[in-house]
């Protein structure tokens, strides 16, 4: 079955499920003329279409690229490898949400010391759709060793601003109120203050927000604004067109240049997508994979490599009074008086199920420290890690190495005991820290967690921003695409996704790769930055 697909007009052709006519409700949020998606279950045999532009993955990077260039006139399939979900399908219970969003029922692991879960979402929207919609635009000190270290020189503050405004426009970025921030949030900022350290309200991307505190399970209302249901319906709108339960096997090239895209169905088929653009958008742990079936981007040696992740911890503390951390927005608030040091607090809560799962401790102390959970504020440390891993294919698998470094275990071991400080000086009755041998924290004494030794495979640790494994860069011989995210020595061939970001960022990353994929959109369709942005209040 060959199937061509029509130059997008502003009313897009029906395709196989047809939504409602095109509205703007009382949320701002929009609503496409047509859900232009075709389910791969249903492509049985051999499938082949023509387009402009294949764009592989719907999250972070995939979504605003395939968007912008629809609406640029471009002819678009994007191939998304999970399902679509809609928002009244989600329960907010973990159990049920987490094997239905997450990729391998969120059960990804680094092999290393010490063993790190690295959650990922395996759905139209990727990761935007479970994680936490905090926003930060990238550091300028880490745009500047971009410029220096990897001759990115085009990548200024002043350059990627009209970008960074028109992601922020398009998802609805505004600081939480702060009477949705939740009682931990209220609870580590007083105690900041009066240590000194600065901190605030993040921003994130929801309109229309009550703080149902699920965020990493499918907001159930739509407030978080994920590429989903913001950048998706827009592309829908402009012609694009979205297969899901599509897995791209290897993007073929030919005289140097990119010919089609072919793909595996869930029904078993195979799906061929001939185009002159193909936008690799897999994610860090995946895309590696894909360029290598595909017989690029392996001459520096560099790709699968360079992996940072970002990790993060979070210590709990028990109060006298009822809190019920439950309720608010979970990543609302952080705290950067130690962002020099590589360390940034961030929220971090959910429903008890949730808080169960992830507390450190077992048996007795374990049931003992749930009993309290109404009384209990918990907030998290992120280290902007120094040591790199890697992703590779072994026997059919994903295989992800990774040691934490031992500066960035002492980084921990300093975060949480400021972290202690804090919840002490506001009255907590004790802490609780994820470094083995440290026992529970009492009377406002942080001496037994200052003085421990703490050695990498003490910590208990968690990652959500995997970034690096096909890094950009002006010099082929150590990187695997250029400046404008371009494979070398492949026309035709892009990575647009958190692979492509060449090193760890110190914050979460969405707004990163988003701003990325704009500008990559903008330089195919040959256009110069956007213009007459709304000017943001300034992002933290």
């Amino acid at each position: 079955m060959a199937v061509s697909i029509p130059t997008p007009t502003r009313t897009p052709p029906p395709t196989r499920d047809t939504g409602t006519p095109a509205y703007t409700d009382g949320t701002g949020t929009f609503h496409p003329t047509t859900r232009r998606l075709v389910a791969g279950r249903t492509l049985a045999g051999e499938t082949i279409i023509t387009v402009d532009a294949c764009v592989i993955g719907s999250g972070a990077g995939g979504a605003p690229v395939a968007k912008e260039l629809a609406e640029g006139g471009m002819r678009v399939a994007v191939l998304e490898d999970g399902d679509w979900h809609e928002t009244a399908s989600f329960t907010a219970r973990p159990r049920d949400m987490t094997p239905r969003l997450y990729r391998d029922a969120g059960q990804i692991v680094t092999v290393g010391t010490p063993p790190i879960g690295l959650p990922l979402g395996r759905a139209v929207g990727g990761t935007t759709l479970i994680n936490s919609g905090t926003c930060f635009r990238t550091p300028d000190h880490v745009l500047t060793q971009w410029q220096r270290d990897f001759g990115l020189a085009e990548l200024t503050t002043a350059n990627l601003d009209p970008f960074f405004r028109r992601v922020e426009r398009e998802i609805n970025v505004s600081r939480v109120p702060a009477g949705l921030a939740g009682s931990s949030a209220r609870l580590v900022l007083e105690g900041a203050a009066r240590l000194g350290l600065s901190g605030g309200h993040l921003f994130r991307n929801a309109k229309g927000c009550v703080g149902s505190g699920v965020c990493a399970f499918g907001c159930p209302t739509g407030a978080k604004q994920h590429t989903g249901i913001t950048y998706v319906p827009r592309a829908w709108a402009a012609g694009a067109t979205t297969y899901t339960g599509v897995t791209a096997q290897r993007v073929v090239h030919r005289d140097g240049r990119v010919a089609e895209v072919v793909a595996r169905t869930a029904a078993g088929g195979t799906l061929r997508v001939r185009c002159r653009h193909a936008i690799v958008a897999c994610g860090t742990l995946l895309t590696p994979a894909l360029l290598a079936a595909s017989g690029v981007g392996q001459a520096s040696g560099e790709l699968g490599g360079n992996l940072s992740i970002h990790p993060a911890s979070a210590a709990r503390a028990v109060f006298d009074e009822d809190l019920d951390p439950w309720t608010g927005v979970p990543q609302s608030a952080y705290v950067d008086g130690l962002q020099a040091e590589g360390i940034m607090f961030e929220g971090i809560s959910g429903p008890p199920d949730q808080a169960a799962a992830s507390t450190p401790r077992t048996g007795a102390a374990h049931r003992d420290l749930m009993l309290q959970a109404r009384r209990t504020a918990s907030f998290g440390v992120m280290v902007h890690d120094t040591a790199r891993g890697s992703v590779r294919r072994r026997a059919g698998q994903t295989v992800i190495r990774y040691d934490l470094h031992p500066d960035d275990a002492a980084r921990f071991q300093r975060g949480m005991a400021v972290l202690a400080e804090i919840f002490f000086a506001v009255g907590a009755r004790e802490v609780v820290v994820p470094l083995a041998g440290v026992p529970t924290l009492r009377g406002g004494d942080v001496g037994p967690l200052t003085t421990a030794r703490i050695r990498p495979r003490d910590v208990s640790a968690m990652a959500f921003h995997p970034l690096g494994t096909a890094r950009a860069g002006a010099d082929p011989a150590t990187s695997v695409v250029d400046p404008d995210l371009r494979m070398h020595g492949i026309d035709g061939l892009h990575v647009c996704d958190g692979s492509a970001v060449p090193s760890s960022l110190g914050v979460n990353p969405q707004i990163t790769i988003m701003a990325l994929a704009t500008r990559l959109a903008y330089h195919l369709l040959g256009k110069p930055a956007p213009e007459h942005e709304p000017v943001p209040t300034a992002i933290a």
